[in-house]
């Protein structure tokens, strides 16, 4: 199998610092991870290299040069080969502007590293929670998707999913080539040996840039190619000045409740 996995490199931290001109969120200086999320995409690609070796896993992110640390992470636990899709032109994309670029981007490195049998993305990104970049790559591409993967296993020339449902597990299987956004699995995610860490850490990353991906339609990228806007952004002001009620039963404590409300001419 030949499998492509989309990771992003995002905040580690609460403290998210955003651009009060662009909306965007400042990445530099900031510590970033691999969103855990696509953690699970790529342990499910490893778990298929598992059973059959000749698996080769791709990973590609889009993102500033600092990116290329996620990458080297990825490369450290079980990617073959690593991609940068980076470009000025590429900056302030929303999630559908970022789905067209990385369905471009796929098709250009599917030029040197053949044609994917499965994409790979895990089900959101915790920095916007949007869960729209993986099933919208699949609409670019014209790919079948299934979201919110457990755990995948090959079956002849389909692929089998486990997906969690609202309260339920179900399983289904689809044609390939396709498109699999992960969510967390029951199982936990490899770490890197040594051995890879030290091999990642020599690895050279190639960078993808507009120029190298000939046919995309630069009106459909980066801020001016983004179908969505943020308009405004706060931090929300937490009160911590509670009371906390704790009467001898529920009707004392609500009539407790009620005095304090009228007091306070709230009721």
């Amino acid at each position: 199998m030949n499998i492509c996995i989309c990771v992003k490199q995002v905040p580690d931290t609460t403290e998210i610092k955003i651009d009060p001109v662009t909306n965007t969120l400042i990445r530099v200086g900031v510590p970033s991870i691999v969103n855990p999320y696509d953690t699970y995409a790529l342990e499910n690609a490893a778990r298929l290299k598992d059973k059959d070796p000749d698996t080769k896993i791709v990973v590609i992110s889009m993102g500033p040069a600092q990116a290329k640390d996620a990458l080297k992470e990825c490369l450290a636990i079980a990617a073959d080969k690593a991609y940068l899709i980076t470009d000025r032109a590429f900056g302030g994309s929303d999630t559908l502007a970022t789905s067209y670029i990385l369905s471009q981007a796929i098709k250009k490195v599917e030029e040197t590293e053949g044609t994917f049998d499965c994409i790979f993305c895990g089900k959101q990104a915790i920095d916007g929670d949007t869960a729209q970049v993986g099933p919208e790559i699949a609409e670019h591409l014209g790919y079948p998707q299934i979201t919110y993967g457990l755990e995948c296993e090959k079956a002849e020339d389909k692929l089998r999913v486990t997906q969690q449902g609202p309260d339920c597990k179900q399983v289904l299987e689809t044609s390939m080539p396709c498109v699999v956004t992960f969510t967390n699995p029951s199982f936990d995610v490899r770490y890197p040996n040594v051995r890879r860490k030290m091999a990642a850490n020599r690895a050279e990353i190639p960078n993808v840039t507009a120029v190298d991906i000939a046919d995309i339609d630069l009106a459909r990228c980066g801020l001016k190619g983004s179908a969505t806007r943020v308009k405004k952004t706060y931090v929300p002001v937490h009160d911590t000045n509670g009371v906390m009620i704790k009467e001898e039963d529920a009707g004392a404590s609500a009539r407790k409740l009620a005095n304090l409300l009228s007091d306070a001419k709230v009721i």
